[in-house]
């Protein structure tokens, strides 16, 4: 009789097993959410050997044919040299997701717990494995493997494998697909040296401060859009079970949507920056702007949301937010905020990014570069919330994952010697005034209608209330079971996430309804059917209409040209729908 085998598949089914018969065992009376936590990643872990495995074993059978069929036609190797071309006898290569990457680290991370690994700011790592939540399975240069925060990498290289082994009537076709790889390869390769590179070299141009980097939360925009932007974080969220919503519940007496209290709800508003150093003559700024998330000192929490400031050219160094205008203040100026988020960690906070995008004059090259970055912890030393109060938050230089980084290299290195000097000094500091202050009856009624976790303007609360109000009774009072799986047609539940990433339409929906609402009696506001009723109309005539005009450009970032067409096209077709509305409605008065 055979031994046991005693391989990686053997070992991988022994752990596999040791965990099934812990979920046998009773709940332990510790922190369960951290036992949870860590026998899921050593599931994954598991899962991930297993498919190696598989992997490793089906080339081997791949090799082990080939050569066989290779002993079996040695007499008639001449005749057989066309037929071994096409016949796909060589190994299929492995998967994309194999091909490691080789990432930068950005700052120093200590392991936490099990399968974490510890790495060192400057070191170069090799990436195994990307995953959805962030953290990635990676190796250092002395094979330690573990997973680490993505948000502390950086992209450098990319490697791709080729294939080595081959058989010898193979030979020219493989030279020229190395070939064709090694140019593709080093075409990639002087792409991302050119996208690392454009910082170093504006700011040995002294185009841009040494204290300036490549944004970090429009590279998490750019990269995973629709995991950070306010139209993912306004769609109901599914349980466990898959059987109901986490964060959705309707009231079945009063049919409204019920409330619900999170652990973290605050309202602040932007007042200004100051002494915010400038780019050089080099670079074109197409705008200036905060970035605000969620953030817990690793990770981003929330839904990324961007407000623009406005400047003068007498005193560029100070930055404004939310200018007084005649009409409604638009969405992308408003600095009035709140932030809903209901996590666990002790250090949660706001993340604000100060960034520019740009345009460089010499190549027409356009980027977003961040000029600086501070966080507002949300609790005291002793867990308690902050006070309503104004804060002057330093800025940062950086990203939020280094430290002690000048955002502007000082004029003079003496250090100051008199308390004058210290004052003069601290003046000069770069620095963002925030407001934290409390929330009306009715404002704070209407956020807990909202999702759990949400970072927008205050202006847009009642729409985004409204809308809440048709999706719970779209999907729970409308449905007769949940089982139901027949399709949901409503234009408007499939469209209005779209608004909050088109934030120049979301404005014409709160122009719209606004005018609507002055022609209301208290009676009717306050009749929730008649204004369920009175939205869908106003959104159907006026931004759904825009969604599908074709007169109306693509949204684009800091595009000045697009905004102005799209601004023009926006107030002309607002104001033929509502003329038609009106001459329909003189005619239909005149029959009467």
């Amino acid at each position: 009789m055979p031994p046991k085998r005693r391989g990686p598949l053997q070992l991988a089914q022994r752990e596999v097993d040791e965990v099934k018969r812990q979920a046998d065992e009773l709940a332990p009376v510790g922190n369960y959410d951290q036992r949870k936590l860590e026998e899921e990643r050593r599931l994954g872990n598991i899962l991930e050997r297993l498919a190696t495995l598989s992997l490793d074993n089906a080339s081997t059978k791949d090799t082990d044919n080939n050569s066989d069929d290779d002993d079996s036609d040695d007499d008639s190797e001449e005749d057989s040299d066309g037929k071994d071309e096409g016949d796909g006898s060589t190994p299929e290569k492995p998967p994309s997701q194999s091909a490691p990457q080789i990432y930068k680290v950005l700052s120093d991370f200590k392991a936490e717990q099990e399968g974490d690994l510890s790495v060192r700011k400057g070191e170069v790592l090799k990436i195994i494995k990307k995953t959805a939540d962030g953290w990635w399975l990676a190796q250092d240069n002395k094979g330690n493997k573990g997973v680490v925060p993505k948000t502390y990498l950086k992209v450098t290289a990319e490697i791709r494998k080729t294939t080595a082994d081959s058989d010898e009537d193979d030979d020219e076709d493989d030279d020229e697909d190395d070939e064709v790889q090694q140019s593709e390869q080093e075409e990639e390769e002087d792409e991302v040296e050119d996208e690392i590179d454009t910082t170093d070299v504006l700011s040995a141009m002294g185009a841009i401060p040494s204290g300036f980097r490549p944004s970090t939360l429009s590279k998490l925009l750019a990269e995973e859009g629709e995991r950070y932007r306010g139209s993912h974080y306004i769609q109901p969220e599914l349980s466990q079970s898959q059987l109901s919503f986490k964060d959705l519940f309707l009231d079945p007496d009063t049919g409204r949507v019920r409330a619900r209290q999170v652990r973290n709800c605050v309202c602040f508003n932007l007042w200004s920056c100051k002494m915010i150093p400038t780019p050089g003559v080099g670079v074109q700024v197409l705008s200036r702007h905060i970035r605000m998330c969620a953030f817990d000192g690793t990770q981003v929490l929330s839904n990324i949301h961007t407000v623009r400031a406005s400047y003068t050219s007498k005193n560029p160094k100070t930055w404004n937010f939310s200018p007084r205008m005649t009409s409604i203040l638009p969405t992308i100026l408003d600095g009035d905020c709140f932030l809903r988020c209901n996590s666990l960690s002790p250090n949660i906070g706001v993340l604000f990014e100060l960034g520019v995008t740009f345009l460089r004059n010499s190549t027409g090259e356009r980027g977003d570069l961040s000029c600086g970055w501070t966080f507002l912890k949300l609790t005291d030393d002793s867990g308690n919330p902050l006070q309503n109060r104004t804060y002057e938050l330093p800025i940062n230089g950086g990203t939020p994952y280094e430290k002690n980084v000048m955002l502007e290299a000082p004029v003079s290195r003496r250090s100051p010697g008199g308390v004058f000097q210290q004052m003069l000094q601290t003046r000069r500091q770069p620095k963002l005034i925030v407001k934290l202050k409390s929330a009306s009856s009715r404002t704070r009624t209407q956020l807990s209608l909202l999702p759990d976790t949400l970072l927008h303007c205050l202006s847009c609360v009642h729409l985004l209330v409204l809308h809440r109000q048709l999706l719970a009774d779209t999907l729970l009072m409308d449905r007769p079971t949940m089982q139901n799986a027949d399709l949901i047609c409503s234009p408007i539940l499939s469209t209005f996430p779209e608004l909050l990433d088109q934030t120049d339409l979301l404005d014409a929906l709160r122009s719209a309804w606004l005018e609507a609402e002055t022609s209301m009696t208290r009676t009717q506001k306050r009749d929730l059917s008649y204004l369920k009723q009175e939205f869908s109309k106003v959104y159907m005539s006026s931004v759904y209409f825009l969604l599908h005009s074709p007169s109306l450009p693509c949204y684009r970032w800091a595009d000045p040209p697009s905004e102005e067409q799209r601004a023009r096209v926006i107030y002309n077709t607002l104001e033929t729908l509502k003329n038609s509305q009106q001459l329909t409605f003189d005619l239909l008065s005149a029959t009467r």
